[in-house]
């Protein structure tokens, strides 16, 4: 019984961002701590949506400003297809749509990169709680 409850409450995380430095970085930090498991790595919007199809992640870390597919673009897709993944914006952005990103329904949270690492971790954990309960935020 015990493994049962393990098993569960280890939370899927995605990471989209088109660094490669920055994917692997967050998969190095992730991937340390307890009970969180990296099930994949996007460098696109595009890459992210199959990737939840295939996936479903419970927490999606996910960059605003990508080629080929927006993380703006990509959220509200991948909210339509998979509504209780909490998604949280990460972005360097330093200016009003960053703002503006906070007010829109299809993210969960914001996050700036420059945050420490400790704090990123416990935000996911904070959002992964709430994907575990199946509540969607308004």
């Amino acid at each position: 019984m015990l493994m049962l409850s393990c098993e569960f409450s280890t939370l899927r995380v995605l990471v989209v961002d088109d660094h490669e430095l920055t994917r692997l970085t967050l998969q190095l930090a992730f991937s340390c701590q307890e009970n969180i498991q990296v099930v994949g790595l996007a460098s696109n919007g595009q890459e992210a949506i199959e990737m939840v199809k295939r996936w479903q992640p419970d927490v999606i870390v996910l960059d605003l400003q990508m080629p080929v597919m927006d993380g703006w673009s990509a959220s509200s897709q991948i909210k339509a297809i998979s509504p209780n993944t909490q998604i949280l914006a990460y972005s360097s952005v330093e200016d009003v749509s960053f703002q503006k990103t906070k007010k829109m329904s299809s993210f969960d949270d914001v996050c700036k990169k420059d945050v420490p690492t400790s704090e990123l971790i416990a935000l996911v954990r904070q959002l992964g709680m709430r994907a575990g309960n199946g509540t969607v935020t308004e």
